[in-house]
């Protein structure tokens, strides 16, 4: 028992649980100085779709966000979401990559990196675990929380112990889909917690969809919690965390105490209330993220996994099937040997349902990627896949036994070779690497940038020169 401490999403999850991570670093920076003044554990203001997101929508240089809100925020720890061997893409990379992709986010700002892995493969985590201990940052490998018959509270605990034996400082609880219920948080962390060191924080991190994300915290804390994430109102709640206000003032006065003053919460929160209204009306935020969603617990669904299929469907003029094809996710779950539902297992389980449905016969369709997550290419999946639905998905294709990272060579070369014609920073070879067509893209607006402001600086210069002495 002791004061709790709380990372905000408010820079990263937040706004992509809500507003399809559409956030700028121009609505960031003015806050920082107010976020630095709070006293959190840590900031998670990078990783996950970020990237992505930075470089597809916003034009935006991630590493230079990060290097700016690293500048903006001196005293307050910064944490990024790594998708261990994916990095933040959506594949497979070869451990040359992994390791200098951890080295370059500590060097630019990052000092808690949260690495997961979709199926809880742990050699998917093995080399950015070991990466980020080697070139010193915290190390916070997360175990992604679902309900199966394979993933049962002894499952987690055994599993905790193997993340602290590879070198986890902190073991989190990545309820991505919110739900884990409270007593069963409260359970598996009394457990957690008198299996692990003393010195190993648990950190839970969960959503607020099915609206139990608030009592998950707490009776998380009660159990011995050391960190939970929040997000701060104007973006908290619903489909993101719950809030850090409330929290915080649930907390004050008891031994849990975080040491907080809300009104410093408050003066921040009044900025990003400005940020939402302003993502409101760009349309990437849409107020229903706000209610309820019982659709979870019923059908394991995560909020961003409904927003898919209900915009797949809508594509394929087929809405009203909405609710098979919910039934038939579980069934495709059960199939495919019980993957949790999170990038990019959440995305192929959801179309392979989709697809089930539409067709009117099961796995008449079969996407490349349900073919790579039943050939093993994405990992060791949690339970047997069913032999039947394997022989209709791959035929009698050759599953991988070993480390899929394994059978992947070393390809930092070949990215500095074809990087080359953009090269402005050793970190524009990662950004390639992951994206390599939106990088491109991405380098090229990048370039025309700087010849325009090079031409408005010239003419400047020409205007001064001809002024008259």
């Amino acid at each position: 028992m002791g004061k709790v401490m709380i990372t905000d999403t408010i820079l990263r999850d937040a706004h992509q649980s809500q507003a399809a991570t559409r956030m700028r670093t121009e609505d960031m920076l003015p806050a920082c100085e107010k976020l630095d003044k709070v006293g959190y554990y840590s900031l998670e203001c990078w990783g996950g779709a970020t990237f992505d997101s930075c470089l597809r929508f916003l034009n935006e240089d991630p590493w230079v966000r990060l290097r700016s809100l690293k500048e903006a925020l001196p005293n307050t720890k910064l944490q990024m979401l790594f998708r261990g061997q994916n990095i933040l893409g959506y594949k497979h990379y070869a451990d040359d990559v992994v390791e200098e992709f951890v080295r370059l986010s500590l060097k630019n700002g990052i000092e808690v990196i949260r690495i997961f892995d979709a199926l809880n493969d742990t050699r998917n985590l093995e080399m950015a675990i070991k990466a980020t201990k080697k070139y010193g940052g915290i190390c916070e490998p997360a175990m992604s929380y679902t309900i199966s018959p394979v993933h049962t509270e002894d499952y987690f605990v055994e599993l905790a112990i193997k993340l602290e034996k590879m070198g986890a400082d902190n073991v989190c609880i990545k309820d991505m889909a919110n739900l884990l219920l409270p007593y069963a948080a409260y359970s598996l962390v009394k457990k957690m917690r008198q299996a692990l060191k003393k010195e190993t924080r648990i950190h839970l991190h969960t959503h607020n969809t099915t609206g139990t994300g608030d009592m998950v915290n707490l009776k998380a804390i009660e159990a011995g919690a050391d960190i939970v994430d929040c997000a701060l109102s104007p973006l908290g709640n619903g489909t993101s965390q719950p809030a850090t206000e409330a929290l915080v003032a649930t907390l004050r006065g008891t031994p849990y105490d975080t040491g907080i003053d809300i009104r410093l919460l408050v003066d921040a929160a009044k900025h990003f209330r400005e940020v939402a209204e302003k993502l409101t009306e760009q349309g990437v935020r849409d107020p229903r993220i706000l209610q309820v969603d019982v659709n979870t617990l019923l059908y394991q669904v995560p909020g961003g996994m409904l927003s898919n299929l209900i915009n797949q469907l809508k594509q394929a003029g087929k809405s009203d099937q909405l609710y098979e094809v919910l039934e038939e996710v579980p069934r495709v779950r059960k199939d495919f040997g019980y993957p949790p539902l999170v990038t990019p297992t959440s995305q192929i389980v959801g179309t392979q349902a989709l697809m089930n449905v539409i067709a009117g016969e099961r796995y008449k369709m079969n996407p490349k990627e349900s073919q790579a997550l039943v050939r093993g290419e994405y990992g060791q999946l949690p339970a047997e896949v069913n032999e039947e639905v394997r022989r209709k998905v791959i035929g009698d294709q050759e599953v991988i036994t070993c480390r899929p990272a394994d059978n992947i060579p070393p390809e930092l070369d070949k990215y500095r070779k074809e990087v080359a014609p953009y090269y402005e920073q050793e970190e524009d070879v990662l950004t390639y690497a992951l994206f390599p067509q939106v990088a491109a893209k991405f380098f090229e607006y990048r370039k025309a940038k700087a010849t325009q402001l090079d031409c408005s600086k010239s003419l400047l210069n020409t205007e001064i020169l001809v002024q008259p002495v």
